[in-house]
């Protein structure tokens, strides 16, 4: 069984970010690491093929200035190979065109009997790249995946709800977005560090995939502006004074709460 997973690499959140004054995006001119939330769709991706007895996981990825910390982690796991595009020309990329080179990505892998994909990143939250690659390559989709089980041709998912979760079955090849905390992600050993290091990792632009426009101009659009969000302002504060309940009745009722 071959399994790709998109990952994503990100700005530490760890550190302060820092938005850049020419174009009011998030600065990522140094070092990435691995999206936590992908780390999850890594660790099942791993686990499928194992329980499948065969096969490998491959990875692709988008990032504008080459940077590579963040999939050598995911190599570290165990996954066998990967596929950046990193291209000035990206800068700007929205959903769509994001969906679009990863899709022509994955097809420079030649395609898998699955993708993987995390529900949504921690530096955008768009929540929709997954869905766009699957209806550019044409593949059922499956949504908040929290357990997958593969027979055969056929993938079963139990798929998160507020409810609890729905019993889904889709053909292979499909794609699925994993919520966090699906798996336990491991930890990279010190072995799988090192051979990280030797493991094919090809870097292409968006032209060599031969997607055009991307950046801004596929995008069509600017970010005018960037403003603080208003401070918090101080809750009521209401004494027991013995009467307390029917105050706190009077303010939910306000608040059409009850």
């Amino acid at each position: 069984m071959n399994v790709i997973v998109c990952v994503k690499q990100i700005p530490d959140p760890a550190l302060p970010g820092a938005l850049d004054s020419s174009s009011n995006t998030l600065k990522r001119d140094g070092k990435l690491i691995l999206d936590e939330s992908d780390s999850y769709g890594v660790e099942m991706a791993l686990q499928l093929v194992t329980a499948a007895g065969g096969g490998e996981v491959s990875l692709v990825s988008m990032a504008p200035n080459g940077e590579v910390s963040g999939l050598r982690t995911a190599l570290a796991m165990g996954a066998a190979k990967a596929i950046l595009v990193s291209d000035p020309a990206l800068k700007g990329s929205d959903a769509l065109t994001t969906a679009k080179v990863l899709a022509a990505a994955v097809q420079r892998l030649g395609g898998a009997d699955l993708i993987i994909g995390a529900t949504e990143s921690s530096d955008g939250y768009t929540g929709t790249v997954p869905e766009q690659i699957a209806e550019i390559l044409g593949l059922p989709s499956v949504t908040f995946a929290k357990k997958v089980t593969i027979d055969g041709s056929t993938m079963h998912i139990e798929r998160q709800t507020e409810q609890g979760y729905d019993e889904v079955t889709s053909p292979l090849p499909a794609l699925i977005s994993v919520t966090a905390g699906v798996v336990e992600p491991r930890y990279p050993s010190f072995k799988g560090i090192m051979a990280a290091k030797s493991k094919p990792l090809e870097t292409v632009t968006a032209a060599d995939l031969g997607i055009t426009p991307v950046g801004w101009d596929g995008a069509g659009q600017t970010i005018v502006n960037v403003s603080q969000a208003e401070a918090r302002k101080a809750g009521e504060v209401i004494e027991d004074d013995g009467e307390t309940f029917t105050k706190v009745v009077s303010y939910l009722e306000n608040l059409k709460l009850i």
